[in-house]
């Protein structure tokens, strides 16, 4: 065979090998098409409805709206909030969560605000700043008891008083109210100290704080009888669903007479019962280990202490177990104290990172 025949045959199986090419390339295209077309089909036959079908299937959703409509207009009590935003704190869980804002302000927390109701919701923010304190209105999402008429508080001895006399998170409707001082105000998160919300308690409203309508005590003419103020804030049940941590003392309530403001009635008087007023904190100590620990992991003791003086256990553990090991966590580390209810003290004795504590490591010095 001649070198001519050969650079023939060549050039036949190179030509030959490019048709190959272009036919799979074709091949490839077709069969992409045909499934978009599959696709395409299998969509119309599953919305595909005949005429009486179309028909049936409006009026059915015309007669839902107007359920809903009359429902709406039959049912005026029944109301829909969406959270304007999510409160992020120290505690994960309810346990060893501040009664009242006013207990740890040492501790803060963020609030992050959404773009459900705003485009823009940093907007909604501007002239908060000028500011020193907020009032913040939310749910608590994370109570799943049964509301009752009549709650017991922990120091109460037993005794029952309504529920609209406590500021138990225990209610028909279940909205918190917590005065908080502001930190810091950037884009659509407000930072403020005094926590006492679990992490992730959805928003409901903020508001600012004005002395002039909010505080009695800034009223022209001032006056309070009591030898000592009352921890007023420390009266709101705790999260575990007992009540507050106050004790109820002998003698007579303390009153709160504003003389004169103008607007506000010169006859008002403020008052609170006496198992408000007459509230005795703990003392927390610390062991060595403890205090070892607290070092090496830079934690601010302060925090611990706001939560341990006020006696964060319900009044089951109280009343049941009497003085006992009680852990609770705060962000990243988990407590473990030991309270002496015979002396009114509690013992700080570990902190540990909370990843390094196993269910039953409980240990004491």
């Amino acid at each position: 065979m001649s070198e001519n025949d050969v650079e023939s045959l060549k050039n036949q199986l190179a030509i030959a090998r490019n048709e190959i090419n272009k036919l799979r390339l074709q091949v490839k295209n077709l069969t992409y098409v045909q499934r978009k077309d599959v696709e395409h089909l299998q969509q119309i036959l599953k919305n595909f409805n005949c005429e009486n079908c179309k028909q049936t299937e409006e009026n059915k959703k015309n007669s839902n709206d107007a359920k809903l409509v009359q429902s709406a207009t039959d049912d005026a009590s029944c109301i829909q909030l969406r959270p304007i935003g999510v409160i992020r704190t120290a505690f994960p869980e309810k346990r060893a969560v501040p009664r009242q804002s006013a207990v740890a302000t040492t501790l803060q927390g963020t609030i992050e605000l959404n773009s459900d109701h705003f485009t823009n919701p940093e907007h909604s923010l501007q002239g908060l700043e000028e500011f020193s304190h907020m009032w913040i209105i939310y749910h608590f999402h994370r109570n799943n008891s049964h509301p009752k008429a009549k709650v017991a508080p922990p120091r109460l001895g037993g005794e029952r008083v309504g529920v609209f006399s406590t500021r138990s998170p225990h209610r028909p409707c279940p909205i918190g109210l917590s005065l908080v001082e502001i930190v810091k105000i950037e884009d659509a998160k407000i930072s403020f100290s005094g926590t006492d919300m679990v992490d992730g308690t959805p928003v409901l409203d903020v508001k600012p704080y004005i002395p002039f309508y909010d505080a009695p005590a800034s009223f022209e003419g001032y006056t309070a009888t009591m030898d000592q103020p009352a921890d007023f804030y420390d009266s709101r049940q705790e999260p575990d669903g007992e009540e507050s941590n106050i004790e109820r003392a002998n003698g007579a309530a303390a009153h709160v007479q504003p003389r004169n403001c103008n607007k506000i009635p010169t006859n008002s008087a403020v008052k609170i019962p006496n198992w408000i007023a007459a509230n005795h904190p703990l003392t927390v100590l610390f062991n060595e280990r403890a205090e070892s620990q607290i070092s090496e992991l830079q934690i601010d003791r302060r925090g611990i202490i706001d939560i341990l003086e006020t006696d964060p256990r319900s009044v089951y553990l109280r009343t049941k177990h009497g003085s006992q090991i009680f852990t609770f966590q705060l962000n990243e580390v988990t407590v473990t104290c030991k309270f002496d209810d015979k002396n009114s003290s509690v013992t700080v004795v570990q902190v540990r990172k909370t990843e390094n504590v196993r269910g039953d490591d409980v240990a004491m010095n």
